[in-house]
């Protein structure tokens, strides 16, 4: 009996056993299930519960929470299917301990960063009691455990170095295989290169060995042998390419005239009749003789100019690469991902070929203008977007030296073609090169800038190049100087046809005189059956070679204005005029105008002017405005002064940056003096423009013709008087103190204005009176008849 007692008992205690282990199992897989269905919760942070567990769960482990979670998730999930780990999956895991632990101190040392100490508890119970989740709190307790000690053992920069040694341990624990491939790639590809290496080293040994004994046996050459080599020729198309290296001088060669006394004649073709020939000399054009010292005449050369000293940019050029390292930087830090592709030192600026990434936008650089100039503590930065011809952006930024750049230096290398009488250089480029323009072809230029910015010397230099290369029988020159101080030194050289014109009213008329002359050569042109001024000269060519009786070929006409402001000023209507019909028509008859200013409005450079003037340059402006007014785009505003120029040639759509050159006053007059050694001035009467009396100058009219104050209306003599009186015209002025109404007093102020008493309107501008006083008192202000001009 107690034996089977004893039996039942082990039983029971058998089937007891069991039955706990399967309730263990049950209450195992509920807390795995519940835990489970928590982290969901917490993961996705659905409603209160969500965020409070999500938020305990940061306090723990700050914001690599939602990472922990996942990972709790997939510890949870893998017993569940009963999964087995093998040696590989505990690497495995190793390396993400190793990864995780990484992450933390990273997590926690950027957090450090940001607060300065740990704040990980205020923040997250903030946000536990607020029910939001919004705040960085690095890694939590854990983190801060692990961070502090080991900041103070190591430093944060060791902190640094520790993670990212967990972190690649991580990656190789992951992934062993994989990097033991990489690792033995690297070592074969590191023998590779050295044994390249090797092998150059070799190979350039052998060639120096071969050079040095080439060298020897061409030293023992007998020094005739040098004598029978032929000469290389030269393309010249390569030597005006651009070089890195110093060009060395290239003297023009000295022209002399041959000795022959040309006579002049009327040319008889074919197509001139005789009728024709025997017109009134009104209709016949200006005959340029060539006097007997004009045979002998010989060009100035660039010895009579002085050398300007070369500028050392050794320290431009160092600062190429630290300027390159802060664009990059700066393009960074904006998110603009670009790069610099070359940069080039000119005399003034250095230029920076930037090429962006593909999908980057051209105008997000355009918009980095002002914050670069502060990176690079630069004057100002000016941006090409994008170079014509390059899928580059270019930048510009001055130099801490503007290296000076000589007019002789320019003109030895310019490289220009000596049949081309006013092909000219205009200044060196940023790439060094030397950039010419050809009158002839653009027909026009004008050239405007603020006082100081080398205007001026820019016109100096034009009439400089020309003399060097033209005789006075193949260029004219007229000169029109209201400041008369700056043409001056040219007076009395051959190449004038009048003397250089200070008076604003003789210009006006010397440019009246220019357009005769201009359609006297068409209506010639017209009867020999020429369409321009080559034309013309070759069939005189070919009558000279033909005939003993020589005639004289035209000569090309270069018209200057210094200042155009100042013509504008006194007689706009006129000067205007002349200008538009010159630069319409004047082009194939060899007449060229060269427009210079200091003052870029409107109303001196009038829309008409710039339309028949398409060849500008443009020197530094004060405003964008200005800058608009030359060359119709921004970037005159930029420039530095001194020489600083853009050129907007007629076949080119973009602006050319250029440094024009320093002419000095003495070069000029050495210039100058050794012309008027040679050759004396013969002015043309054609051309006088006559004097200008006193009563004409007060009546000169915006027409250029004397006012006259015949007028309708009997109130027009009180008037002039009221106006001159009170030195002040408006048409409500004449309202109130003459009672009149609106309409009455607008015509009596356009009678003043036709009578050269005013001033045109214009705009908003009052109006200003040009007659200080009565030269007679007004008489019978009740008749409205005759009046004498003022």
């Amino acid at each position: 009996m107690a034996k089977k007692t004893q039996k039942k008992t082990q039983k029971n205690r058998k089937i007891s056993k069991k039955a706990q282990a399967e309730q263990a199992e049950r209450r195992k897989l509920v807390a795995l299930f519940v835990s489970l269905f928590l982290l969901v919760f917490a993961a996705t942070r659905l409603g209160v519960v969500g965020i409070s567990l999500y938020n305990l769960i940061r306090i723990a482990v700050g914001s690599l929470a939602y990472p922990v979670i996942i990972a709790a998730i997939l510890i949870i999930i893998l017993p569940i299917f009963k999964k087995e780990f093998s040696s590989e999956h505990r690497k495995s895991v190793v390396g993400l301990i190793l990864i995780f632990l990484s992450m933390v101190l990273g997590f926690q040392a950027y957090f450090d960063k940001l607060t300065g100490t740990n704040h990980t508890w205020t923040l997250v119970s903030s946000q536990l009691l607020k029910l939001k989740v919004t705040e960085f709190v690095g890694a939590g307790m854990l983190g801060h455990a692990i961070y502090s000690p080991l900041k103070l053992l190591f430093s944060v920069i060791g902190v640094y170095l520790l993670a990212g040694f967990l972190l690649l341990s991580g990656l190789y624990f992951l992934s062993p295989q994989f990097w033991q491939n990489v690792f033995a790639k690297l070592k074969a590809s590191s023998v590779a290169r050295h044994t390249k290496r090797q092998d150059k080293k070799v190979k350039r040994q052998e060639a120096r060995e071969v050079a040095e004994k080439a060298a020897a046996v061409t030293a023992a050459m007998p020094i005739e042998l040098a004598e029978e080599l032929e000469p290389v020729s030269i393309d010249p198309q390569e030597l005006s390419a651009p070089s890195n290296y110093d060009v060395l001088p290239y003297k023009e060669p000295e022209i002399v005239m041959p000795d022959y006394e040309p006579e002049t004649g009327e040319i008889i073709t074919p197509e001139t009749t005789a009728d024709d020939a025997m017109q009134e000399d009104d209709n016949q054009p200006i005959n340029f003789t060539t006097t007997p010292e004009m045979s002998r005449y010989r060009l100035p050369d660039a010895s009579l100019l002085a050398p300007t000293p070369i500028k050392n940019q050794a320290n431009e050029r160092k600062n190429v690469q630290h300027n390159i390292k802060i664009l990059e930087t700066t393009f960074k830090s904006f998110g603009i991902q670009a790069t610099v592709e070359s940069a080039v030192v000119g005399p003034s600026v250095s230029k920076y070929e930037i090429k962006p990434a593909t999908g980057v936008k051209v105008s997000r650089i355009l918009n980095l203008q002002d914050d670069l100039a502060l990176a690079l503590a630069a004057k100002d930065v000016r941006i090409e977007a994008p170079i014509p011809g390059k899928s580059v952006v270019g930048i510009e930024i001055p130099n801490s030296e503007v290296a000076m750049v000589g007019f002789r230096e320019m003109w030895e290398n310019a490289r220009t073609n000596p049949e081309e009488l006013l092909e000219v250089p205009l200044g060196k480029a940023v790439d060094g090169t030397i950039k010419t323009f050809n009158l002839a072809k653009m027909p026009h230029i004008l050239v405007a800038g603020s006082t100081g910015s080398g205007k001026s010397v820019a016109v100096n230099g034009i009439i400089t190049s020309v003399l060097m290369k033209a005789l006075p029988s193949q260029v004219k020159f007229l000169m029109i100087d209201p400041k008369m101080v700056e043409l001056d030194v040219y007076n009395d050289i051959p190449h004038l046809l009048i003397p250089v014109v200070t008076n604003p009213r003789k210009a006006a008329r010397a440019l009246q005189k220019v357009v005769d002359e201009m359609e006297n050569r068409y209506e010639l042109f017209r009867r020999v059956g020429s369409r321009n001024i080559e034309g013309y000269n070759a069939k005189v060519e070919k009558f000279n070679a033909e005939n003993q009786e020589k005639q004289q070929a035209l000569p090309l006409i270069v018209v200057i204005v210094d200042e155009l402001a100042d013509l504008m000023m006194v007689a706009s209507k006129e000067v205007e005029d002349a200008i538009i019909r010159i630069g319409q028509k004047a082009r194939a008859a060899g007449i060229h105008m060269i427009l210079a200013t200091q003052r870029p409005s409107v109303d001196v450079i009038s829309g008409l002017i710039k339309a028949n003037v398409p060849s500008r340059v443009a020197f530094a402006v004060s405003s964008g405005t200005d800058s608009r007014t030359i060359i119709d785009s921004n970037g005159a505003e930029k420039l530095l002064g001194r020489g600083d120029m853009l050129f907007k040639p007629i076949d080119e759509n973009h602006s050319i940056r250029l440094q024009g050159a320093f002419l000095s006053d003495d070069d000029v007059a050495s210039v100058v003096d050794f012309i008027k050694n040679q050759a004396s001035a013969d002015y043309d009467e054609t051309f006088d423009p006559g004097e200008v009396a006193e009563d004409d100058a007060r009546s000169f009219d915006s027409n250029g013709s004397a006012g006259t104050s015949d007028s309708g209306d009997p109130l027009f003599e009180q008037a002039k008087q009221l106006v001159i009186e009170s030195q002040k015209a408006s048409a409500s002025m004449l309202q109130r103190r003459l009672s009149t109404g609106f309409n009455r007093a607008t015509r009596i102020m356009e009678e003043l204005e036709a009578a050269g008493i005013i001033t045109p309107a214009e705009g908003t501008k009052p109006r200003k009176v040009l007659v200080a006083h009565l030269e007679e008192p007004a008489a019978d202000t009740e008749n409205g008849g005759n009046h004498d001009s003022i």
